[in-house]
């Protein structure tokens, strides 16, 4: 069983006020920003941000993340045994 914790931020309605004209979903914002800070400082690995953000698949993380500015390391080994898994996938 999966516990979650609630976290709270107390933000001035003024401030409040600028940010929402902004962003609709404040409370998505301040847990996207958390998760990508987390993944930036090497708190959370690709897998637990895309579950802490609810996508069900990696591609979409990637959508995310590509469109948040953050790259993930892809050497050219990762490169290079994609390739052999899809080559082998395709009877290639």
């Amino acid at each position: 069983m999966t516990v979650a914790v609630t976290v709270e931020l107390h933000i001035p309605a003024d401030i409040s006020s600028v940010l929402e004209a902004r962003w609709e979903n404040l409370s998505r914002q301040a847990l996207e920003g958390l998760a990508i800070k987390a993944y930036r400082e090497g708190v959370l690995s690709r897998s637990e941000v895309r579950r802490l953000l609810g996508f069900e698949t990696a591609g979409e993380l990637d959508v995310f993340m590509a469109k948040a500015g953050v790259s993930f390391p892809y050497a050219v080994e990762d490169f290079d045994a994609d390739v052999d898994v899809l080559d082998e996938a395709l009877g290639s």
